[in-house]
């Protein structure tokens, strides 16, 4: 990077630390620490919500991960206006009316302290391992692009933030978070026009956007049914998305803590509900454009030359090894396809503005594209080889890619500030959220209950400091995990169907108690990992299946478990 993009990049980090420890000044007690007291009005609470759930994988991997597969993945977020509905009708007024810490401790309340304490564990185990991926997510990508030392980038990834995290708790995350989601959306919209604007003359958005829909990657809508009928295994489509997607975002905003932590920060129910309500409206709409830009860069390398592979320096392995003459012979190959298929690529739109009959320009940049792919794969079973190693996917390492090699001078330092700034605000709602479950929901339980609200205080420092700790510790070991996206919603589809299930139960199911959807829960836990790891099914099913399984298992062992007493808590 030049020495304006590090001038950029200084001030930029510099200047949200300073924010977020200008608003760390808050009660020290543990109302003040993780809810700010409740104070917050409802635009804070959808920002946070937003700069939560959009981490740095949001703005790294979704880009590459449309460059790559087309627009489908936006159907993963089809089902999140309908579980916002749910949320503002079932969950929040109860939430709201217990004036809870943390939302385990409903389950308490509901079910027993077994039952809160698993739920609890399933959280911390998930969102901790979440959290280092978070971390090592853009330090693995910024280390090999820019030539950094990948350690301490993962340091400095999750030590910076921890400054304000652990000084200023829910109330420093909430106004950073703020700040930094101004910042991202301005980093993204500049991003996307310079794409356009980097394209060649008489090119333009109408253009780019053509191509990449002739080209199979507009496909915002697909029904996952093949000539064989339903595909079980298709990870995105409008089913999966509708009814799969329903149910992780349902567990997500309702069950995990670093989203529930976010909007019971807000000073009353109505405020809670319309930060929830815009979310639904705002989310989908912003990961479309996400991933538009993502497509727009894959039209611009239809008339640049693109990189073999994104990741430079898993080609430099490759030239040292003893397959650089093959190295050599698939860029050759590589770079005689990319000057073809541009010049493909440009008949067929000059047909198309000709009115002419463009189906064999059309057929020959199809045929093009598949050859560039064909090359790409064959580089990629090299890596797969003994004596290279490493992660075979570059779908991580597109956009960024782009952005240092075209980009100007100054834009690359703010684009690379973005991605810190997204990585900080999901990582410390993370750390926020963790630190409340591991005092509420474990060391006021079964470690020291008796405490004065200073002693309260103090030792939720200590485990965001701990946590942010741990997640570091994690990131320094995650490696060749393909697309950081998709591994973030693979790892949460593995818990959060359960954790929802056993919330479904103590909302809609008043006659089961705790021995039941205990042993439920536990029983459907054990069983998704066996189908996670033993077949292919779509992962976004595995929500659908670990909630409804929990549920009915529940209602099946009920009569045969100890009755109590319904719970009489405050329903929607």
């Amino acid at each position: 990077m030049s020495w304006i993009d590090w001038i950029v990049l200084i001030v930029t980090l510099a200047g949200i630390i300073a924010w977020g420890l200008h608003k760390s000044r808050t009660t020290k007690n543990l109302d003040g620490y993780f809810l700010d007291n409740r104070s917050m009005r409802w635009w804070l609470v959808l920002l946070s919500i937003m700069g939560t759930q959009a981490s740095a994988v949001t703005f790294l991997s979704a880009p590459g991960q449309a460059y790559a597969d087309g627009m489908r993945f936006v159907q993963n977020y089809f089902g999140l206006p309908i579980a916002m509905v749910v949320l503002c009708i079932a969950f929040l007024p109860v939430f709201h009316s217990l004036k809870i810490y943390t939302a385990y401790e409903f389950l308490e309340k509901r079910f027993d302290l077994k039952t809160r304490t698993l739920t609890s564990l399933l959280f911390l185990l998930q969102r901790g391992v979440s959290t280092g991926i978070s971390i090592y997510a853009p330090a693995i990508i910024l280390s090999s692009l820019l030539g950094w030392n990948i350690y301490l980038t993962n340091i400095v990834m999750g030590g910076l933030l921890i400054i304000y995290t652990v000084s200023g708790g829910a109330k420093a995350v909430a106004y950073t978070q703020q700040l930094q989601m101004v910042i991202i959306f301005a980093g993204m919209f500049m991003a996307g026009y310079m794409v356009v604007h980097l394209l060649p003359e008489g090119i333009g958005f109408a253009d780019a956007l053509k191509t990449s829909g002739k080209l199979g990657k507009l496909n915002v809508i697909t029904s996952g049914v093949n000539e064989h009928g339903f595909n079980w295994n298709d990870r995105y489509n409008i089913w999966s998305g509708i009814v799969g997607g329903f149910f992780l975002q349902l567990s997500y905003f309702g069950t995990d803590q670093s989203q529930v932590g976010r909007y019971l920060t807000a000073k009353n129910l109505t405020e809670s509900r319309i930060g929830l309500l815009m979310n639904g409206l705002v989310k989908v709409p912003m990961q479309f454009g996400i991933l538009l830009l993502g497509v727009l860069v894959f039209a611009f390398y239809q008339f640049k030359p693109a990189p073999l592979f994104f990741n430079e320096v898993q080609v430099k392995k490759i030239e040292q090894s003893a397959y650089k003459d093959s190295l050599h012979l698939l860029q050759l190959r590589y770079d005689l396809v990319n000057n073809e298929r541009a010049e493909a690529v440009g008949e067929w739109l000059a047909d198309e503005k000709a009115g002419r009959s463009s189906e064999a320009s059309a057929a020959k940049m199809k045929l093009l594209v598949k050859q560039g792919d064909s090359i790409r794969t064959e580089f990629k079973s090299l890596i797969k080889t003994s004596g290279v190693g490493g992660d075979a996917s570059d779908t991580n390492y597109i956009f960024l890619r782009f952005v240092i090699n075209y980009l100007p001078k100054g834009l690359i330092g703010l684009l690379i500030a973005v991605i810190f700034l997204a990585a900080w605000g999901s990582i410390a709602a993370a750390l926020n959220s963790l630190a409340s479950c591991t005092v509420v929901d474990i060391h006021k339980k079964f470690i020291r209950k008796d405490c004065t609200e200073l002693a309260d205080y103090t030792t939720s420092r200590w485990y965001s400091l701990a946590w942010g700790v741990f997640s570091i510790v994690i990131a320094m070991f995650a490696t060749n995990m393909g697309s950081l996206i998709e591994a973030v919603n693979v790892l949460g589809s593995l818990f959060y169907g359960v954790i929802l299930g056993v919330f479904l139960v103590a909302f809609f199911l008043r006659r089961v108690q705790g021995h039941a959807v205990f042993v439920s829960a536990v029983v459907n836990e054990l069983a998704i990992i066996l189908l996670f790891w033993k077949s292919d099914i779509g992962f976004l099913w595995l929500n659908a299946i670990g909630a409804l399984g929990v549920v009915l298992l529940a209602a099946v062992l009920q009569p045969f478990m100890q009755k109590k007493r319904p719970f009489e808590g405050t329903a929607a």
